[in-house]
């Protein structure tokens, strides 16, 4: 994929950001519309995020009407979870937005706990701006840590849509560093493979890296030379 395809499907996965507040998700869905009631399949679909040789010994989240909850013990020290839109999503309560998403130990250790943070406030009713105090609060106190190194995670299941404008945009691979400018990496500049989005109530700048092929070893076929 060329760097100005990949600029321009960065853009409509991010499109969502500065429109949150607008009809039709400037508020909570039903709690419902945001979970899967097939457990079973929440956990293929967690599992989907990351090639085989790496999901079948990850532990394995599933989203409850209280928060995440572990439905399979993992020994690998991967964790897979089904990401839903109050994860960083653009489109804020979009319930249909569903990630799934498979963190290494680092990103286990420091960005996981913001992640079932954030599930267990908003489904307990709080809204946009009460999480994000509640997450900032953490911060302060050192309930929440900072980017760990070498912390990474890969999103390439077929069935990930990220926001209506993205649907399942491109396998790829992420990384967490603190709060930095994309030209640290060389993101997002003129031939460079790498993308990146600054987020600031997480402190932390998340780099993405297209790959070639979804989980299950398809090529993807939206990436075009």
């Amino acid at each position: 994929m060329t760097t100005t395809r990949m600029v321009v499907a960065l853009t409509a996965l991010l499109a969502g950001r500065a429109l949150w507040a607008q009809a039709p998700y400037s508020q909570m869905a039903p709690v419902d519309e945001y979970l899967i009631p097939d457990r079973n399949a929440e956990i293929a679909l967690a599992r989907s995020a990351t090639p085989e040789s790496i999901s079948a010994q990850a532990e394995v989240m599933v989203l409850g009407r209280n928060g995440y909850e572990v439905a399979v013990k993992g020994t690998n020290h991967f964790v897979c979870l089904v990401e839903r839109s109050w994860d960083g999503a653009p489109q804020f309560w979009n319930p249909k937005i569903r990630g799934p998403d498979c963190f290494n130990a680092a990103a286990t250790r420091f960005y996981l706990p913001i992640v079932l943070m954030k599930a267990r406030l908003a489904l307990a009713g709080k809204s946009r701006a009460q999480i994000e105090e509640a997450v900032e609060i953490a911060f302060k106190q050192k309930q929440l840590a900072p980017p760990e190194a070498g912390a990474m995670s890969y999103m390439m299941s077929k069935g990930q849509y990220l926001n209506d404008q993205a649907g399942n945009w491109h396998p790829h691979v992420m990384f967490f560093l603190p709060l930095a400018m994309a030209k640290t990496w060389g993101a997002n500049l003129p031939g460079s493979p790498v993308l990146s989005n600054d987020d600031p109530p997480d402190r932390l700048t998340i780099f993405m890296i297209p790959v070639a092929r979804w989980s299950d070893g398809t090529p993807d076929a939206k990436a075009k030379p």
